[in-house]
């Protein structure tokens, strides 16, 4: 019994992890797949349908009297879902993938600067360098001397990297009673509706769609938002917000994967030192937040 404890975190890091690598396709799907210029859209037709799947699926609901628990539903929908997948698709539609992901790199840094400074926590050394080390590697991965800085999508995809940085350190923080697939649901309900006036408002209407667009729109919201966030939240419940956070570099090392092996895109050598300087990146803040004076901490 001693031995499954301890590899319990390790089970929970492992499937966490899947909702980021499945994050990773979206660049590839979106440029691929989906009818050009609609990020609203996107986000929209990728997170309404998996929530209200969600919902009807496990028919639990939140206390319509409880006031603070609604607010904070509210503001981990659109930190999480809503704000998140607007700037993120806004970002997809005018960056390549690599200047996004390095811009977003700096997510883990920052949970670690928001449980510093708001519990009084400060992260193990060993943490902040593997973080500052996950941007650098990061960069090497993916910038290039002709990289296109469009400044509206460097300022969606920052944007997007602190919501869901904040998302997942007050994820932590304010646990709900629910369930973790019912509150996901919610989460993905609440941030479609917030997301439907844009899509409505600015995106052109959607043309005809080809067996491509569907399977693309198909894919994002069943396996790219009901399975991923639901995987992610799970881990958000389980394991610290540090070590969660973490993950989101597996995102871009995940699209730089997809890109080599489906479209052919290069990977030299700078860019396969970089990967390998992220993964140890990623491991080395896993390791860091696993010793049990820090675990107990949860941080």
């Amino acid at each position: 019994m001693a031995h499954s404890r301890a590899s319990l975190p390790w089970i929970d890091v492992l499937t966490t992890a899947l909702g980021p690598m499945i994050w990773g396709s979206t660049y590839i799907v979106t440029t691929e797949l989906l009818p050009p210029d609609r990020p609203f859209t996107a986000a929209l037709l990728r997170t309404l349908p998996a929530g209200l799947l969600l919902v009807l699926w496990c028919r639990r609901w939140p206390a319509w009297g409880d006031g603070v628990a609604w607010r904070r539903l509210l503001v981990l929908a659109a930190l999480n879902i809503g704000v998140f997948q607007a700037l993120l698709f806004v970002a997809a539609y005018r960056l390549p993938g690599g200047v996004a992901a390095v811009v977003g790199a700096v997510g883990p840094l920052v949970v670690m600067g928001l449980a510093w400074a708001l519990d009084h926590r400060r992260p193990p050394a060993v943490a902040l360098g593997a973080g500052a080390m996950g941007v650098l590697g990061m960069a090497a991965l993916l910038l290039s001397p002709g990289a296109r800085w469009d400044m509206v999508g460097v300022a969606a995809a920052l944007a997007g990297t602190l919501c869901m940085a904040a998302g997942t350190f007050w994820s932590r923080r304010w646990q709900s009673d629910l369930p973790v697939l019912a509150f996901t649901g919610w989460q993905l309900l609440a941030g479609g509706a917030m997301l439907a006036p844009l899509a409505w408002g600015m995106d052109p209407p959607l043309p005809a769609l080809t067996a491509h667009n569907v399977a693309g729109y198909l894919y994002l919201s069943l396996v790219g938002a009901l399975l991923s966030y639901g995987l992610w939240f799970r881990g958000v419940a389980r394991l610290p917000s540090v070590a969660v956070s973490s993950l989101l570099l597996l995102s871009p090392v995940t699209a730089v994967v997809l890109g080599w092996a489906l479209l052919g895109q290069a990977l030299r050598g700078l860019s396969l030192v970089g990967m390998v300087v992220v993964l140890a990146s990623i491991l080395a803040v896993q390791w860091a937040m696993s010793r049990p004076a820090l675990s107990a901490g949860k941080l």
